[in-house]
């Protein structure tokens, strides 16, 4: 998948540097709602086994973790996955986040609107949705500019790094939008 000059592709084992040099460098900005990503990426090691971890979890299609690449000097520019999938309906859960250094550049929104458009074609899901906590402004802001529409507030729904539980607005987004 492709769009100016930024290239879409899945996460692979081999991804280990630079998947953890892009988490690192945005540790601070993740560690509330990324928790689990964060946690498992606190050295090169770490994500190394994270990756091998995440490889048999693509195999059995029950997480689908994808890179955005700036294809001008190969750097991961960002994050895409889907989680909680649910074959059954299907639907699966977006998560995004987009490198602090391509902040407001309008990447996030092109790179999830295609990625979102992978999804429904290749994948077959018909509903796509993603969870945010009312104070992530920019990620309620993604989610409208990309058709999202909020179905409901979920009452103590995550628990943050610091153990706060947490209610997250639920934002969805079906295949015929």
């Amino acid at each position: 998948m492709n769009f100016d000059n930024f290239h879409i592709r899945l996460l692979t084992a081999d991804d280990g540097q630079e998947f953890y040099n892009l988490i690192d460098r945005n540790r601070s900005r993740l560690e509330a709602f990324f928790s689990g990503t964060v946690s498992k990426t606190r050295n090169l090691e770490d994500t190394k086994e994270y990756l091998v971890e995440i490889t048999n979890k693509i195999q059995q299609r029950i997480y689908l973790p994808f890179l955005v690449i700036n294809t001008d000097n190969n750097s991961l520019a960002g994050f895409l996955d889907i989680k909680n999938i649910d074959w059954n309906i299907p639907k699966g859960e977006l998560g995004c986040f987009i490198d602090k250094d391509y902040v407001n550049e309008g990447v996030a929104t092109k790179a999830l609107k295609l990625f979102m458009d992978h999804c429904f074609e290749n994948y077959g899901f018909k509903k796509l949705f993603l969870r945010t906590h009312e104070s992530n402004h920019s990620a309620k802001k993604l989610a409208e500019s990309c058709g999202f529409i909020v179905e409901g507030i979920l009452r103590s729904d995550y628990k943050t790094t610091t153990g706060e539980l947490v209610d997250l607005l639920y934002y969805g987004k079906l295949s015929e939008e």
